[in-house]
């Protein structure tokens, strides 16, 4: 069974090493796991909530997609597009908008927060609050639930979205799905040693703060960066406590389990803080030199990105586009030529699986058959003086005049407006014969 895995990261800064860890490089080695099929995406419409430079969002997005390759993301084996590239995600969003509760959205962490601040310094409640925030949630459902991923890796602060995904789309598919779930409720994963990685003062990571170390910036800004982590002022030769240390946290994140708890084991016997962030300067550089020589190569190829970019949405859009078309038949937005050919379609249905057939009998009188898709008669009308008559109760059967069955022994007859009109075969038994009768009765009933 393949399981499809979906996650973005929004086009709003440098990437730094909190989004490597914590989104980027498990997403990437879940892609090359047997029986996966990953879409990764650069969420730039989630940037508008948050950043209204064009220029920054502009130049994030080429950032963010060299870093995905250069991170050893391989598009031809992976979907990998921008949300903007893809039209049909805002029209998914209005229609899970449409079935999202707002009581729901009101509890929203990032809502929630913008709400307690300004709670705080005594502002109205919604000062500064967009819609594109307050509904941001529905946003990120229609993310995951267009390509009805399976799995979201998110940081431990964006579990809440993810369940809130699941709430919607079992809402969509109670409503709409008339037996049938259109939208599979996806599950939030987490790489437990690196839920959120703290920045340079402590805090998560995050451009929001300014604390972050940008994931390929040069050897030395990095080096520099490290150097200004926050420690406590214990000195040289005084035992550390590694489990409060934000420095052990980020060489914890990339470090083997090996490396970690040797590392650990200096800092409880003394190893001083300089030396220590001297280390964890040389494990992330060994581990990020060549990919930072080749995410520097991609950013000046920026037609390159765009074309891999744009075959990623293409290949994401035959999903989405028939998908969409299904979504929006169940709520009703349907093609008024939609009930016309689906009539025409029974229609050419029926006339094929089912055809009268006139003709003129030996002494001259007007007769027809009914005969099945496989040429056995069903039918075989009485004699009629002209054709124009036979013709006449021919038509009323086929636009479905009430003909009635009779059973006569092994045979039967058919009756229309109390006259009979036409006889079945004679048959060995009396199951033969109501398998007959049956098939007249499906034969009749289309046409």
């Amino acid at each position: 069974m393949t399981t499809r895995i979906l996650t973005g990261i929004t086009t709003t800064g440098t990437p730094h090493l909190g989004n490597y860890a914590g989104a980027i490089r498990p997403a990437i080695v879940a892609s090359q796991q047997p029986g996966v099929d990953s879409f990764y995406f650069l969420a730039d419409y989630h940037a508008l909530i948050k950043c209204d430079d064009p220029l920054r969002i502009q130049r994030s997005r080429l950032e963010i997609a060299a870093t995905w390759l250069a991170g050893g993301l391989d598009p031809a084996k992976v979907t990998f597009y921008r949300q903007s590239d893809i039209p049909e995600i805002p029209e998914l969003t209005w229609l899970l908008t449409c079935v999202a509760a707002k009581g729901l959205l009101n509890r929203a962490h990032a809502y929630k927060a913008s709400v307690d601040k300004n709670l705080e310094t005594g502002e109205d409640p919604d000062a500064g609050v967009t819609m594109g925030l307050y509904s941001y949630p529905v946003l990120m459902a229609a993310d995951i639930l267009m390509f009805n991923a399976n799995k979201v890796p998110v940081g431990r602060d964006q579990i809440q979205h993810v369940e809130m995904a699941r709430d919607i789309g079992q809402r969509f598919n109670h409503l709409f799905g008339q037996g049938n779930d259109f939208f599979a409720l996806p599950e939030a994963v987490i790489e437990e040693s690196v839920a959120t990685l703290p920045g340079l003062d402590g805090r998560k990571m995050s451009k929001s703060y300014d604390n972050t170390i940008p994931l390929f910036t040069s050897a030395k800004d990095m080096k520099d960066a490290i150097s200004r982590i926050v420690t406590d002022s214990r000195a040289p030769g005084e035992a550390k406590d590694p489990d409060n240390s934000h420095l052990f946290t980020l060489f914890q994140a990339f470090s083997t389990p090996a490396q970690c708890a040797a590392f650990r084991d200096e800092l409880l016997q003394g190893l001083g803080w300089g030396e220590a962030k001297q280390r964890l300067f040389q494990l992330l550089d060994g581990q990020l030199a060549e990919k930072r020589e080749h995410y520097h190569q991609l950013i000046s190829r920026p037609a390159d990105l765009e074309d891999i970019l744009l075959a990623g949405a293409a290949k994401a859009r035959k999903i989405a586009t028939p998908f969409l078309e299904q979504l929006r038949e169940a709520v009703g937005l349907r093609s008024f030529r939609s009930s016309v050919q689906a009539t025409t379609e029974v229609k050419k249905k029926a006339a094929k699986s089912a055809r009268f057939v006139s003709f003129r009998d030996e002494d001259g009188s007007f007769r027809f058959r009914l005969l099945a898709a496989d040429g056995e008669q069903l039918l075989l009308s009485r004699s009629f003086a002209d054709g124009k008559s036979a013709g006449a109760v021919s038509k009323q059967l086929q636009q479905g005049g009430e003909a009635d069955v009779r059973v006569e022994g092994l045979g039967f007859s058919l009756w229309l407006n109390g006259e009979q009109v036409a006889d079945g075969p004679q048959f060995d038994s009396a199951e033969a014969r109501d398998s007959a009768v049956e098939s007249l009765r499906v034969a009749l009933q289309p046409l």
